[in-house]
């Protein structure tokens, strides 16, 4: 079986990942500062 991981930090993700629409989109993160880094990131990111 693969080991998901944070889609910001490669952390492995558990039960408590945290899932964000960047985009169309839908990524998984390890925690709060994660998803907030890559929502900043996507913002900046010209279309």
């Amino acid at each position: 079986m693969t080991e998901k991981t944070c889609a910001a930090c490669d952390y492995p993700l558990d039960a408590n990942a945290i899932k964000v629409t960047i985009g169309t989109r839908v990524v998984e993160v390890c925690c709060e500062e994660c998803a907030q880094k890559l929502q900043e990131a996507s913002a900046k990111k010209p279309s």
